[in-house]
């Protein structure tokens, strides 16, 4: 009798196998030698050795294709170094990859049990625990595609649960024959705004820059296309990014030893992989490569330069964001905090919506010929004119007021000519520009004597002290002489007076407050405009929303 039962065991274990199934339940088992296969044929599992290797591991390929592309490891740490290798579900409802010592090698999780359970192989490439047939996905009991190793497929969440802390991230192998993990790590950082970093151990080798609600800006190439659809999911449970196939396309992104990333597309034609997207690409990819304000240009010789557009987002792990604002609400949050370097449009669809700032240095801007991104950076005087370090030792006060942008450009104009026109004739060893109060140049521009804007100061009375910025003092004084009604200004003391005139006109400044007049005084230089009484905006904005 005993005879006869194992006759039967050992034909029912060829018939199973032979006929191509995709489960097994409890206390079943998958040899070496054996395979699941998916329902639709797509994937299988198996023991497997990688090239040139004779340890034997457990992992999910690819079955149609005519490469062998494996895509999951179980025991990739420890592998079998025999063909005694099983894998089995215990009576506790997980996976177990055991050696011929009935050693366990590696075995899944599972957060509680189950009567009837089972282990699938789907035809996404999904190995998943269920309890009996109950196939609803929010009822598994493990998944492998909540563990990916150095492949992200179709249909996978390439992200965070925010609830339950479950990190999905890929990790490169050591070498293509060896699948323990190697250097390169490849997740979605959710520090400020989330975007995609590439790790090598603790050095980031590469970011993805965030989402603009199209794409992520590190990869212009990244756009709507008949092979897949893809998304980025952020709410109060979720953060990821996930893709899926059109049209029977087979798509997967895969993290290589040496540590590029690579986006793959099957060639039915051809009968290999393409690739269609890689990082890093280039140089410029390199992480912080032209250090803080740096913008990088690959086509050029010199790769490091300022830029405003069409470029990659700097760094978002010390940024803040908010999705209701608009572009002028953010431009008005930024130029309210000294700490604000810089700020763009979150989410750049139907013109713009919602708000990015960044606080500190501005790490990995990268230019792009197209589907490049508009930042508006608040710059310092020695970014903005290298060439002039000799002049920087002269003291130029001036006193700076918020205008249109059309009238900074006009001031910027005006101004410059001024300059020219003065220095050639103190060259002639004359001073021309010591005008009197009231006096107006142009028609436009009320300009003021040296004198009367100490006085009006109280020879810039730290009493009279207002703050004080990145490029200067700021005072208020108060006249009455020049007009009918009196009326208090706010005066900007700088060191830097063309730096700042061009600073304004590059970052197009919304209008503010009216420009009132200015001053010029041999060494001296000054503008003059309205004084905002009742505090700075920033303890209006920043006391409710950071």
């Amino acid at each position: 009798m005993g005879a006869l039962t194992l006759t039967l065991v050992v034909v029912f274990s060829i018939f199973r196998f032979s006929n191509a199934v995709d489960n097994i339940a409890l206390n079943q088992v998958v040899r070496d030698g054996e395979t699941l296969i998916s329902a639709g044929g797509s994937f299988e599992l198996g023991f497997f050795s990688p090239d040139n290797s004779s340890r034997r591991y457990l992992g999910i390929w690819f079955k149609k294709l005519s490469i062998m592309t494996v895509v999951w490891v179980a025991n990739k740490e420890i592998p079998v170094t025999d063909s005694s290798g099983i894998l089995k579900v215990t009576n506790q409802g997980t996976l177990a990859v055991l050696n011929g010592n009935d050693t366990i090698l590696w075995s899944s999780n599972s957060p509680r049990s189950a009567r009837n359970p089972t282990a699938q192989l789907l035809d996404s490439g999904n190995l998943v625990i269920k309890d009996g047939n109950d196939d609803n996905p929010e009822n598994f009991l493990w998944q492998s595609f909540d563990y990916p190793c150095n492949t992200l497929l179709a249909g996978m969440k390439f992200g965070r649960n925010t609830v339950t802390g479950l990190d999905r991230y890929l990790s490169a192998w050591k070498s293509s024959d060896d699948p323990s993990e190697g250097d390169f790590t490849y997740r979605l950082d959710p520090s400020g705004y989330p975007q995609l970093i590439l790790w090598k151990g603790s050095a980031v080798r590469f970011r993805s820059a965030p989402w603009n609600g199209v794409r992520f800006s590190g990869f212009p190439e990244m756009s709507p296309n008949p092979a897949y659809t893809y998304d980025f999911v952020i709410n109060e449970t979720d953060l990821y990014y996930s893709f899926e196939p059109v049209g029977g396309s087979i798509i997967l992104v895969v993290l290589n030893p040496d540590g590029p990333m690579q986006a793959l597309n099957w060639i039915d034609r051809t009968n290999d992989w393409n690739i269609y997207s890689s990082a890093p690409k280039d140089d410029c990819d390199s992480n912080g490569l032209c250090g803080v304000h740096g913008s990088c240009n690959i086509n050029r010789s010199s790769k490091c330069f300022v830029k405003f557009s069409g470029v990659k987002l700097p760094e978002t792990r010390k940024s803040w964001f908010n999705r209701s604002m608009d572009v002028k609400e953010c431009e008005a949050v930024c130029l309210s905090n000294c700490s604000c370097t810089a700020y763009t449009k979150l989410d750049i669809r139907d013109g713009g919506s919602g708000c990015l700032l960044w606080f500190g240095d501005l790490i990995d801007i990268k230019e792009f010929n197209e589907n490049g991104q508009e930042i508006y950076v608040r710059m310092t005087a020695s970014e903005l004119e290298n060439d002039s370090s000799s002049k920087r030792n002269k003291r130029k006060w001036v006193i700076v007021g918020s205008v249109s942008s059309t009238g900074i450009i006009l001031l910027s104009l005006f101004l410059t000519m001024y300059l020219l026109k003065t220095r050639r004739q103190r060259k002639k060893g004359t001073m021309a520009y010591n005008l009197e109060v009231g006096q107006k140049e142009d028609g436009q521009l009320q300009l003021f004597d040296f004198a009367t804007v100490s006085r009006a100061t109280d020879n810039f009375s730290f009493h009279n002290k207002l703050g004080e910025g990145g490029f200067g003092l700021v005072y208020k004084w108060y006249v009455a002489r020049w007009t009918r009604n009196s009326s208090e200004e706010a005066v900007k003391r700088f060191t830097e007076f063309k730096n700042e005139v061009t600073y304004i006109a590059k970052l197009q400044h919304r209008n503010l407050v009216r420009l009132l007049g200015c001053c010029i005084h041999d060494e001296e230089k000054m503008l003059i405009y309205e004084y905002m009484p009742n505090k700075s905006l920033d303890s209006f904005i920043f006391g409710l929303i950071l």
